[in-house]
């Protein structure tokens, strides 16, 4: 009796919700097939797709004639472990989405591509053994291949990849068929264990607060622990940071630690190759599929002690991870809110429960989820009170600017305080999260106002390409000279961008050196890491930034910081404004007064009386973060609740009216617990030429939920009038535009 053949179970990078079944590919042996490999399949009619093998079953629902054959393994043993395979099982499972596009999604894409996982930088060649009594003439006809032959085989140790690439033009193929045709093989450059991994570079001490903070975080041990450190601007987070990343390496573990700006990154890879003598790599969109490839095997094969990225390194497979840090938890951008739309803050938290390690989450502004789970004890906090060194907190002055002459978006008395500091050869950053030159452009005589054809949004004009922008599909238009509608020339500009302020700025100060940051003018690769460097240096007087200005920069000279238009998140119709814009206004707050000199803040407003803003001028965090805890128990909101939010999308709003509806009639109604609110119009109505709905689902228990969601989302995707929209599903929203 024949014997029934194994069942591969394999993701493929596809948005539907399931996993593939295969047949082996012909003559592959049961013994040479793991969970984690990589294989080329058929898919199709035609087409040959890169999957991974989740699962070796025994039977299939298919009917075995209708089984396809793999095409071939890719891989001779699984690229990663098990336990990254399970979390990443466990993140298709619990954010509801296709385990094809997280498996393969979150792969460098040189290996989602099916290209070898082979590094080609950083690791040694040396011959295989009983291969070093080889004939010189072996290789008669290549003599760049005899010559990269000869020089491994004169250094039994072992050729760094860097030394036969500066010793050899076009040395990759011929270094590539030595190794495949078994003369050579690569292995890892092992770096000695001995070495104590000291601080260096500097005599930093920590504050006693610090001190605390790094014992309490090594006394975790090998156990899972949440820390919160919840700790002022300038209170030293990263100096207890690069102390508890050294205690765990030196004990051979690894570390991962996330930012939420790209921008970040540099600077803190420097501080800690200046202060850490080990091997780190870089991980952010920014970086080529090499290098991203590279680092990401560097982790995973032990090579790289730390890895520093933004939310994408959380997918990062290590050899032994022993901590995990994110820093300024608190921040939107750990949430992915295009696509697979998952929270790198939240998924670290399971992956440091999955490994045993300690997580620490920095901020000086903590998110009110955190706060709320160090009141149930599921965090433990640890507070740093005090700026480090010398360093006091700025004043925080709230600018009453409703019967202020203004000068473009400044007031007249701001602009004296900003000469005053120019005048002593000190810094000023100024804070405005729009950028561009005006937010709104108008008709003076019919009041027509420039909207985008494809959203439902006012474009923003730019002034140095004198263009029209939309900040959310892209699209530009040539800045018009006459009203559509009138056909008036006096098209005006209303409100006030980074551009535009920066223009006043060198209208009032022409001998300033006035530097704008934002994600127009730092768009060249390298751009921003030299402005911050001119920045920290003091080369620059005037800072002018959006919010990658706020988050966590050092710059000791800045003695003012002002927001100039606090008004913007005061009254909004989401219920996390008000955290929100406490957060920014305290992180803005937080560049000032750093090193030996007094900081000072001005908060521009048209309401000096809000409780908001009189309760920071306190710098009184803490008191704002309770109130709003307060407010969201009493209407229970987030994180007294959990939210999934069905987004919906089509080119004509009736078909979207018809699928949620068709959804909602889908949801047991016998449960009362499950509140559901709509469909309603999305905030933004129209984006990229499509109308947009929401339907919103909201409980008090997480588990009930999510016990909901999977046979409801199986549901969703029968339903006739869903393949006329298309949706997603956002776990745990943040945004709700």
């Amino acid at each position: 009796m024949p014997s029934k053949p194994l069942i591969l179970r394999i993701a493929i990078n596809t948005p539907l919700r399931r996993l593939f079944d295969y047949l082996p590919p012909n003559g592959c042996r049961p013994e040479q097939l793991v969970p984690g490999q990589r294989l080329r399949v058929p898919f199709g009619k035609s087409k040959e797709k890169i999957g991974l093998l989740v699962e070796i079953a025994g039977d299939s629902e298919v009917e075995p004639h209708k089984l396809k054959y793999a095409i071939e393994v890719l891989d001779s043993k699984a690229i990663f472990e098990q336990h990254h395979l399970r979390f990443l099982i466990w993140a298709s499972d619990y954010y509801q989405h296709p385990a094809g596009e997280v498996l393969l999604g979150t792969l460098p894409k040189l290996l989602s591509n099916g290209s070898p996982v082979l590094k080609k930088h950083g690791h040694y060649w040396k011959l295989k053994s009983g291969e070093g009594n080889k004939p010189d003439d072996v290789f008669v006809n290549a003599p760049l291949k005899t010559a990269i032959f000869k020089l491994i085989r004169s250094n039994p140790d072992g050729v760094s990849e860097e030394t036969i690439r500066k010793n050899f033009k076009n040395w990759r193929k011929p270094l590539y068929s030595l190794s495949e045709q078994g003369w050579i093989e690569a292995f890892p450059h092992e770096v000695s264990d001995d070495r104590h991994l000291a601080l260096y570079g500097d005599t930093i001490q920590l504050n006693a607060e610090q001190k605390h903070a790094v014992s309490t975080i090594i006394s975790a041990g090998n156990n899972y622990q949440a820390f919160l450190l919840n700790g002022i601007t300038g209170s030293g987070k990263t100096e207890v940071y690069l102390y508890a990343i050294r205690e765990h390496l030196n004990h051979g573990l690894q570390a991962l630690v996330l930012l939420p700006e790209i921008a970040l990154t540099p600077q803190f890879i420097e501080r800690v190759k200046s202060r850490l003598n080990i091997k780190t790599g870089l991980l952010h969109s920014g970086l080529t599929d090499r290098e991203r490839l590279e680092t990401w095997l560097g982790a995973r094969d032990g090579d790289i002690n730390i890895v520093i990225g933004t939310r994408s390194a959380i997918w990062t497979p290590f050899k032994q991870l022993g901590i995990i840090i994110i820093d300024e938890e608190h921040d939107l951008s750990y949430k992915q809110q295009e696509g697979f739309r998952y929270s790198a803050r939240d998924l670290a938290l399971f992956r440091a429960h999955q490994n045993k390690i300690p997580i620490v989450l920095g901020s000086a502004t903590p998110s009110l989820e955190s706060i709320q789970n160090v009141v149930n004890r599921r965090y433990q906090e640890i507070k740093l009170t005090k700026r480090a060194g010398n360093a006091l907190l700025p004043e925080i002055n709230i600018l009453d600017i409703r019967s202020c002459t203004m000068d473009g978006a400044l007031s007249t008395p701001l602009l004296e305080i900003i000469r005053q500091h120019l005048e002593k050869k000190q810094q000023v950053l100024l804070f405005l999260n729009r950028r561009g030159y005006a937010p709104v452009m108008m008709c003076h005589q019919c009041g027509w106002i420039a909207k985008c054809p494809r959203c439902n949004v006012q474009m923003t004009y730019h002034k140095h390409i004198n263009k029209l922008y939309c900040h959310h599909c892209q699209h530009q238009e040539k800045m018009i000279k006459n009203c559509p509608e009138c056909s008036n020339q006096n098209i005006i500009e209303i409100g006030h961008g980074t551009q535009r302020l920066t223009e006043t700025l060198e209208n009032n100060f022409p001998h300033a050196n006035i530097m704008r940051i934002d994600r127009d003018s730092t768009r060249r690769k390298g751009a921003i890491q030299s402005m911050l460097v001119n920045a920290e240096k003091g080369n620059i007087d005037i800072l002018i930034g959006t919010q990658m200005l706020a988050k966590g920069h050092h710059f000791p000279k800045v003695t003012l910081a002002s927001i100039i238009d606090a008004d913007q998140g005061l009254y909004s119709a989401d219920f996390r404004a008000g955290e929100r814009m406490a957060q920014i206004i305290m992180q803005v707050s937080g560049r000032a007064g750093r090193a030996d000199k007094p900081g000072t803040v001005i908060i521009q407003t048209h309401h000096p009386d809000h409780p908001l803003l009189k309760t920071l001028a306190g710098h009184d965090y803490e008191k704002i973060s309770k109130l709003i805890l307060d407010e969201r128990k009493q209407t229970m909101l987030p994180p007294f609740c959990y939210q999934v939010l069905l987004r919906a999308e089509a080119n004509q709003q009736h078909k979207i009216n018809h699928f949620l509806h068709d959804a909602r009639d889908l949801l047991p109604a016998i449960n009362t617990q499950l509140q559901i609110f709509g469909p309603i119009i999305a905030p933004i109505e129209k984006r990229a030429g499509n109308y947009r709905m929401q339907l919103l689902l909201q409980m008090l228990n997480r588990k009930h939920l999510r016990n909901i969601l999977k046979p409801w989302i199986i549901s969703l995707e029968n339903l006739p009038s869903g393949r006329k929209v298309r949706w997603s599903l956002d776990i745990d929203p943040q945004d709700m535009l």
